[in-house]
C-alpha cells in the first residue's frame, strides 16, 4: 500500500482519514481560529518594507523605531532616525527617552536573533505600545534601505530573494 494514499484513523475516530503528508499531520485551524491568530499577529508584527515605507514620507509615521542592538552593532549600521536603546538598557532608560503615547517597533540583528522580542517584552511590561519589526536590520539592508553607519549612509543593492526587482511594491 502507498503511504500517500494511506487512510490511518485518527485517535479516537474509526472514520478520520489520516494525513497525507507531515503538512496535514496537524489540521489547519478552524477559519475563525486563523483569524483571530493573524489578526493578533499582525497587531504585534511590522514588516521591514511596511516601516520604510511609513518612514519615508514627510508626516509623522506615528510610530517610534527602536534599535535594541549593542553600540558596536548600532555602529555597524542602524536605521535613520531611530533611537538607540539596547534591550538591558530598557528599564532604567525606556521612560525618559521614550513617550508612552507614541508606539514602539522594535528591531535587532535578523530572523535569527530574538533580541527585539526581547526588547518588545521589556517594553511592553512597562506601559509601551510595542510591535516588533520582523527581519530585523538583516532584511532593511536586504531589501535595499538606506542606513546610517559611524562612517555615513550606505544603501545596498536590494537582494531580489527578498525585495521585488523592477519595483518597490511586492504586492503583499
Amino acid at each position: 500500500m502507498n503511504n500517500t494514499n494511506a487512510q490511518l484513523s485518527a485517535p479516537g475516530s474509526a472514520s478520520a482519514p489520516a494525513a497525507r503528508n507531515a503538512v496535514l499531520r496537524i489540521p489547519p485551524a478552524s477559519p475563525a481560529a486563523a483569524a483571530a491568530y493573524f489578526g493578533a499577529s499582525l497587531a504585534f508584527h511590522a514588516d521591514v518594507s511596511d516601516v520604510a515605507s511609513a518612514l519615508a514620507g514627510d508626516a509623522d509615521p506615528g510610530f517610534v523605531v527602536i534599535d535594541t542592538r549593542s553600540t558596536a552593532s548600532w555602529d555597524q549600521g542602524h536605521l535613520p532616525g531611530a533611537v538607540h536603546l539596547p534591550t538591558a538598557l530598557i528599564p532604567e532608560q525606556a521612560e525618559t527617552l521614550l513617550d508612552k503615547a507614541v508606539p514602539v517597533v522594535t528591531y535587532c540583528w535578523g530572523p535569527g536573533c530574538n533580541g527585539a522580542t526581547r526588547a518588545a517584552l521589556a517594553l511592553a511590561r512597562l506601559g509601551f505600545q510595542v510591535k516588533e519589526m520582523l527581519g530585523g536590520f538583516e532584511y532593511w539592508a536586504r531589501e535595499g534601505f538606506e542606513f546610517e553607519t559611524w562612517e555615513g549612509r550606505e544603501r545596498r543593492d536590494a537582494d531580489p530573494l527578498t525585495a521585488p526587482v523592477d519595483t518597490g511594491d511586492c504586492g503583499c
